[in-house]
Parts: structure tokens; C-alpha cells; sequence
């Protein structure tokens, strides 16, 4: 049994603008993360707001990143959501689990995209094949928080 950390948070209101650290965030069933470009319909892939309601990056991938392709990419660089620790992003497609007492589902794999390379000036793309994140459905909302414990779906809130 897993049971993980809630590292960072981050939203932005449009496309290309940077992603702004904040302690705490309102997630909204069948919206998004309040503030954030895809709840706010100005993200670049608003159209499908079905699958990316919130992104999540397990801290882990960044880790692996510098210390295997010696990249530095700052949690605020990624563009997803929620930074998460000890939580097996992967293998949650389709499964629901707990962030705090906020309950999501994991709907795909996030698939990397050449704009991050264009926004951080880095090389990540191809290296973040099948390790680029989570794309949830809020099942259930609320506010989550920075430090907020991140367990499977068949666990005490």
C-alpha cells in the first residue's frame, strides 16, 4: 500500500504565462482547479476539460530528470497542477484515490508536448515520455493543501 505527500500546487490563468505557487487551491468537480487555465476555458487544451480538470507530476520524475539527464526543472517549470511524492502516478489511470479530502480519478497519462521545451528552454520532451504526469476528474472537491496526504480511494479521509 502507498501512501504520499502533496508537494506544490500551481496554477495560471492563460496559456504562456508562468505557473504561480499557492498554499492552498479550491478543486471544483467538473471545472478545475479555481483560477487555473483550464478551469478558466484559456488553457491550450480547455476543449477537453474531461481529462485534465487537474494534472499531477510525481516529484520523483523531476528528481530523475537532473539526475539522469543532469536537467534542472523547477516544479513551477513543469506546467502541471500538483506535485506529488510516493504516489504511483502510472498506475492510477482509472482509479480514484484521495489528495487530502478531495477525491480525484485518474483519467490518462499525461502526454508531453514540445511547448514545454519552447517555454523552459529545455530539452524534456522526449524524456518525459510515459513519465509526463496524470490528467484527473475531481470526483469529489474541495480545498487541498500544500503538506496534504495522498492515499487510494479505499482509505480513511
Amino acid at each position: 500500500m502507498w501512501h504520499g505527500k502533496l508537494l506544490h500546487i500551481h496554477t495560471t490563468p492563460t496559456v504562456r504565462q508562468p505557473m504561480i505557487a499557492q498554499q492552498s487551491a479550491q478543486l471544483i468537480k467538473g471545472v478545475g482547479v479555481e483560477g487555473d487555465r483550464y478551469a478558466l476555458g484559456t488553457g491550450k487544451y480547455s476543449a477537453f476539460p474531461d481529462i485534465r480538470e487537474v494534472t499531477l507530476i510525481e516529484i520523483e520524475t523531476i528528481t530523475a530528470l537532473k539526475r539522469d539527464h543532469d536537467v534542472d526543472l523547477a516544479p513551477e517549470e513543469h506546467r502541471r497542477n500538483l506535485t506529488t511524492e510516493n504516489v504511483p502516478l502510472n498506475h492510477l489511470v482509472g482509479k480514484r484515490f484521495w489528495v487530502g479530502t478531495v477525491m480525484l480519478e485518474g483519467g490518462r497519462l499525461n502526454t508531453p508536448c514540445r511547448y514545454l521545451d519552447l517555454v523552459t528552454g529545455k530539452s524534456v520532451n522526449d524524456i518525459l515520455i510515459h513519465r509526463s504526469g496524470l490528467n484527473c476528474l475531481i470526483v469529489h472537491g474541495g480545498e487541498i493543501n500544500v503538506g496534504d496526504s495522498i492515499r487510494p480511494q479505499n482509505t480513511e479521509v
